[in-house]
């Protein structure tokens, strides 16, 4: 599986156009010597991406060994989705222009009578950082609807190129786990495979869990959290999902990182199998030695040696082997997962612990605490079928999907 470098553009690079580099919302331009520091919205890089893709597809489009494609890497991971650069700026009032026609007819629908906030036309219109108070939540609620539709015009990008230089090979992209900066809905209407990093350890303590929860779940990840992904990802893909990175052992970036108990690299792997997946790759095949992630374990040390995770990966691959034919079982149960609607949740919580995701993720675990089987799906899925659906977090509901549910 080639992967397209596009994540980490070199310092020459960046030296050439410094105006490549994302703004975050302190109004600051993003410094080199990390990962991820290119803004969506530049023009001159994704002319970049698309040179580099182009080189890739050319020289191993058609190498047999060549079986697929991943695009960039983990879209948007720390806090990268939202620029506030000019070109993002620019490139918003061209966005907002095209859906909404004229400028009264904004001012009209973003309620811009109040605190005076009308506008004489698009041009006048920046992103909507740096306000003395909370901006308009329709001003913040489209930012980032433009926002996550630039993640979808950078993927499309390479994946245009990457089915003419190398054609029959899939196409994926390494999803993560809770992220919802982007609508990775839209995202994969130009993929075949939707895949996902699996880190259960890792996740347990970024998110809600409270600390009774983070000391049971301490060498496991909680048993809901792995496999609501699993669905969510399944839910999207055309072909059966992948795990791009499972985690194989301990890693390195969140404040604690405990071993996995033993047994759990192969859980993690049956599981996924289990939720229909159809590659389990691991994260990483060998530890660094240096760098950022040199504490981020792998299947092999870094002398080479098999750890944990690689004996456990091996005996699940024994399996496999002896595995029956299995049918599929269609699930009774949907629950619509809508990235718009946990976008304006975060934009204005009813209530200081609301969380949307959060919202979801429960109504996902009771369902399955009751032993049913469920799809997560967007809001654009055919609901024809199902014996109930379930739409947590939803304070934007869609004409289409209410006449779906009424049919």
């Amino acid at each position: 599986v080639m992967c397209t470098p596009t994540a980490t553009p070199p310092k020459w690079l960046i030296d050439t156009d410094p105006d490549m580099l994302a703004v975050g919302l302190d109004g600051r331009r993003r410094a080199f010597g990390s990962r991820r520091h290119y803004d969506f919205s530049s023009d001159r890089y994704l002319d970049q991406s698309k040179r580099i893709t182009r080189e890739f597809g050319a020289r191993y489009g058609n190498h047999p060994a060549v079986i697929a494609w991943q695009t960039d890497n983990e879209y948007g991971c720390h806090d990268t989705v939202v620029s506030h650069s000019p070109a993002a700026v620019n490139r918003f009032r061209l966005w907002l222009q095209d859906r909404y026609g004229d400028i009264g007819q904004l001012n009209a629908s973003w309620g811009n009578v109040f605190w005076s906030q009308a506008y004489g036309s698009f041009n006048e219109i920046d992103s909507p950082a740096g306000t003395v108070t909370e901006a308009n939540p329709a001003h913040w609620l489209d930012y980032r609807r433009f926002a996550s539709d630039e993640v979808v015009r950078f993927n499309k990008a390479q994946c245009d190129l990457l089915r003419e230089l190398s054609p029959g090979r899939a196409l994926v992209h390494n999803f993560m786990q809770l992220f919802t900066a982007f609508d990775h809905h839209d995202v994969a209407v130009d993929l075949d495979v939707a895949s996902w990093d699996s880190y259960p350890i890792g996740a347990l303590e970024m998110f809600w869990f409270d600390a009774e929860d983070k000391q049971r779940w301490l060498r496991t990840g909680h048993p809901d959290f792995t496999a609501f992904h699993h669905d969510l990802y399944r839910g999207m893909s055309r072909q059966p999902f992948w795990v791009m990175e499972q985690q194989p052992g301990p890693v390195n970036w969140a404040t604690w990182n405990p071993a996995p108990a033993n047994g759990m690299v192969r859980l993690w792997t049956w599981e996924a199998f289990a939720h229909g997946a159809e590659v389990v790759s691991y994260f990483r095949w060998r530890q660094a030695p240096f760098a950022q992630e040199q504490m981020h374990s792998g299947l092999q040390t870094s002398d080479r040696q098999f750890d944990q995770g690689a004996k456990e990966a091996a005996q699940v691959a024994a399996e496999l082997t002896r595995l029956p034919c299995a049918a599929t079982m269609p699930a009774q149960v949907a629950l619509v997962f809508d990235y718009s609607s946990i976008w304006a949740l975060q934009t204005q919580p009813q209530g200081g612990d609301y969380d949307g995701l959060r919202l979801a993720f429960e109504a996902y675990s009771a369902l399955r605490s009751l032993g049913l089987d469920i799809d997560i799906v967007g809001t654009q899925a055919d609901l024809n079928g199902y014996a109930l659906v379930v739409l947590p977090a939803m304070p934007i509901v869609s004409t289409r999907l209410m006449e779906s549910l009424r049919a």
